[in-house]
C-alpha cells in the first residue's frame, strides 16, 4: 500500500507540473501565485507522502496490504537526498557570508554596505532572515548618485520582502526535485517576479525611470558570474526578460499586489499524506 501512495503521489505532481504554465499575458499577481503553488506544491506533497511512509514503518499493513522494505527504503533515501542538499545550501550560505565579512564596510549614499574588488557592477541582500547589502567597486564606479539611490531603493526592498530568506526554502526545494517538469522554467519565471515586486517597492521611493536606467547601464557591462548567496539587482533572472522589467517600472497603472507568504492556505493541502498514518497497524 505504502508503495501505491508513493506512485500516487509521483503522479499527481507530474500531472500539476505539466499543466504549470508560465504565460505572460496573465496579471503580474496571479502569475505570482501559480508559480509558488507548481513550484512549491509538488515537491511539497512528495516530501509529506515519503515522511508519512517513514513513520509508518516498514512492518504492519494498511487497508489490507503489507507494507513492504522498498517503499520504506525509497522514502527514507527521499528524505536523506532531500536533507543533504538542505546542508548543501546551508553550507554555501553559511561561507558567503563568511566571505562578506572580510569586506570593508563604508556608508554609500546613505546605507552601510559591504564593499567588494570586483569591476562588474554588482549589487545584492546577502544572508538569511537578516541580509546584508553588498555593492562592488565596479557599481560606485559605474553609476552617479542618483542611480545609485535607485539601485540600493530596490536592493532595501529585498531586505523588506526576507527575499534571501524565503528563496533559499524555494531553491532548496527546487535543488531535489529538479527531474519534476518545468521545475527550472518555474523557478526563473519566480526569480524575475521576485525583482519586478522589488522594482515595484523601490518605485515607491524612487523615481522609477532612474531604476530602468539603472538595469540598463548594469546590463550593458560584461557579465561575470559571482559566486554569492544573493538576492542581486540585475544579474539573477535571464536578460531575455530585461524588458518586461522596464516596461513594467515605465507603466503608470498600479499593479496588483501579490499574496503573503502566510496567506497561501493551499500549503495545508500538501499534509494530507500524514493523514493516513492512523490508517496503519
Amino acid at each position: 500500500m505504502h508503495l501505491i501512495m508513493i506512485l500516487f503521489t509521483l503522479a499527481i505532481a507530474w500531472i500539476l507540473r505539466l499543466r504549470a504554465n508560465t504565460e505572460s499575458t496573465l496579471g503580474w499577481a496571479e502569475r505570482w501565485r501559480r508559480s509558488l503553488f507548481f513550484l512549491l506544491f509538488p515537491p511539497l506533497l512528495i516530501l509529506m507522502t515519503a515522511i508519512a511512509v517513514i513513520c509508518m514503518g516498514f512492518r504492519g499493513e494498511m487497508l489490507g496490504i503489507e507494507a513492504s522494505w522498498l517503499s520504506y527504503c525509497l522514502a527514507l533515501g527521499f528524505v536523506i537526498l532531500a536533507a543533504l542538499f538542505w546542508l548543501k545550501l546551508a553550507y554555501q550560505g553559511y561561507l558567503s557570508r563568511q566571505k562578506i565579512r572580510t569586506y570593508t564596510e563604508q556608508s554609500v549614499a546613505g546605507k552601510t554596505a559591504k564593499i567588494f574588488a570586483h569591476e562588474f557592477p554588482y549589487s545584492a541582500q546577502i544572508g538569511f532572515w537578516d541580509s546584508e547589502l553588498v555593492v562592488s567597486e565596479g557599481l560606485l564606479n559605474t553609476l552617479d548618485l542618483e542611480h545609485l539611490t535607485a539601485v540600493l531603493a530596490h536592493e532595501q526592498a529585498h531586505a523588506y520582502y526576507r527575499d534571501t530568506f524565503w528563496f533559499f526554502w524555494l531553491g532548496w526545494l527546487r535543488s531535489f526535485t529538479c527531474w519534476l517538469p518545468q521545475t527550472e522554467s518555474l523557478w526563473q519565471e519566480l526569480l524575475l517576479l521576485r525583482e519586478i515586486r522589488a522594482d515595484r517597492k523601490a518605485a515607491e521611493t524612487v523615481e522609477p525611470l532612474l531604476l530602468a536606467e539603472s538595469l540598463l547601464i548594469m546590463a550593458q557591462a560584461p557579465f561575470k558570474k559571482v559566486e554569492l548567496v544573493a538576492a542581486a539587482f540585475s544579474c539573477t533572472t535571464p536578460r531575455s526578460r530585461l524588458v518586461e522589467r522596464i516596461e513594467l517600472l515605465l507603466e503608470d497603472r498600479e499593479l496588483t499586489r501579490s499574496s503573503d507568504w502566510w496567506s497561501l492556505s493551499w500549503l495545508v493541502l500538501s499534509v494530507i499524506p500524514l493523514l493516513t498514518v492512523p490508517f496503519h497497524y
